[in-house]
């Protein structure tokens, strides 16, 4: 019997048509992935090479001072980018994996990103999360929908269930081999990102893959609980997608819009005109009160006096160094709200499998805001480094030709935070179960309409 439903569903064309459609769009979004992959190692090798050249081009050209030095040379910190990020660009489209600051104020440098086509980033890519997350329950609804009801206005129900046993079992037998295409087909196109897009395999790989079926799954069962109400195929049609367009596209710009106006966040552009109007509203002010702001920052370098002179590199870097200081609350406040809009989507999340499951892919894969805040926190240390080690050989203007500027290679940042296994997949079990013990229970109750 399971190899005639099985004859039966794979003999027809718009079922051929469907199949190699979904993996005609899967494979196209590892190549966008493999694309997105080969531009970020080429940036990160084009960084790495321009550093190089362009530390050892300023060091030879403004040889004679360390701070004019200091005012031209970057210095550039990587967000390593794992393989399986191909398969979840998430928000690696619009926040910069690499950062290049120099040593002055940092908050007007920080959100530097690449240009980029903004129709591009409105529409997004086309990575392989969203064929899962958006087209994959297309295909399983125009699977599903008529399972039942296609049958029974036909006439052709009445011969299945005199010649079936048990017609519960039949209707699992039919969804059993639907489920089996699209795990085929899903194994299929990651088995083919492995090699196309070098990814492990490894527990990340495979928490993307679990996560991957259970979200099938979960389409599965909504679709088994509709067609458990046992209404005519119009009606499963129409209420199925009506559950596809509010869980995909209106549930979730809903709880976006609720978001951003729950935690609004300054603008990363006022905040840079903050640290630039704190900045240069120092240069009509007593050099005295910024020196003792700077001193009251870092007290380690209140041995270096303040030259009686128009100008020096110790007051141009207080200077700038009071810029981020008197900028630093609004910078808190913008950590502050995008950690809180973080949360708070994540904890909405979980009783929204779609956009659940695309908030878990993405921090699979390194490509959440979770990961792009914890950059932006390495990015401060990373620049506050480089402050504490070349402030002291500013003020004492050491011989420029006397450092090894060789050593100072692009860093990279790894993400090293855990996702918790079992809680990642708990909310996709338990709608599973719910949607599946609803729909046997609708079955049992309207058995002898089966």
């Amino acid at each position: 019997m399971l190899v005639l439903v099985f004859k039966n569903f794979i003999r027809s064309k718009g079922t051929k048509i469907g199949l190699l459609f979904l993996l005609g769009i899967g494979f196209i979004s590892l190549l966008i992935g493999h694309q997105f992959q080969e531009k970020q190692d080429r940036n990160i090798k084009e960084a790495a090479a321009y550093q190089k050249e362009h530390i050892a081009r300023n060091a030879a050209y403004h040889s004679d001072e360390m701070g004019l030095l200091l005012y031209y040379i970057k210095f550039s910190m990587v967000n390593k980018t794992l393989p399986i990020n191909s398969l979840a660009i998430g928000q690696r489209d619009v926040n910069p994996s690499i950062q290049s600051v120099t040593i002055r104020g940092l908050e007007g440098q920080k959100y530097d990103s690449e240009l980029n086509n903004p129709n591009n980033l409105m529409l997004g890519n086309i990575d392989f999360s969203f064929v899962l997350i958006y087209l994959f329950p297309l295909l399983i609804i125009a699977f599903t929908y008529n399972v039942i009801s296609e049958e029974k206005e036909s006439g052709t129900w009445k011969i299945v269930a005199t010649q079936s046993d048990n017609t519960f079992l039949y209707i699992l037998k039919l969804f059993y081999i639907r489920i089996l295409s699209f795990m085929a087909l899903l194994t299929f196109t990651l088995f083919i990102a492995v090699f196309l897009l070098n990814i492990p395999l490894d527990s990340s790989l495979f928490a993307f893959y679990t996560i991957s079926i259970l979200y099938i799954f979960f389409w599965f069962a909504v679709c088994f609980f509709i067609v458990s109400l046992q209404k005519n195929s119009n009606f499963n049609a129409l209420i199925l997608l009506t559950i596809w367009l509010f869980l995909i596209i209106i549930l979730p710009a809903t709880i976006n819009t609720y978001i951003v106006n729950k935690y609004p966040v300054p603008e990363a552009l006022e905040l840079t005109l903050k640290q630039r109007n704190a900045y240069h509203e120092k240069w009509d002010m007593d050099k005295k009160a910024t020196m003792e702001k700077f001193y009251s920052h870092y007290p380690q370098f209140k041995r270096y006096i303040l030259p009686d002179t128009e100008f020096s590199w110790l007051w141009y870097y207080a200077m700038q160094q009071m810029g981020d200081d008197e900028s630093s609350v609004q910078s808190k406040e913008l950590e502050t709200k995008l950690k809180q809009r973080n949360e708070a989507g994540q904890n909405i999340a979980q009783f929204i499998p779609t956009l659940y499951t695309q908030i878990q892919l993405n921090e699979i894969a390194k490509s959440d805001l979770g990961n792009q805040l914890l950059f932006m926190e390495k990015t401060n240390q990373f620049h506050e480094k480089l402050r504490l080690y070349f402030y002291p050989k500013i003020f004492d203007n050491a011989d420029v030709k006397k450092e090894n500027w060789s050593k100072f290679k692009v860093e990279t940042f790894e993400d090293d935070s855990k996702t918790n296994f079992a809680k990642a997949l708990l909310p996709l079990v338990l709608f599973n179960l719910l949607l599946i013990s609803l729909g046997w229970m609708n079955f049992r109750k309207n058995h002898q309409g089966i």
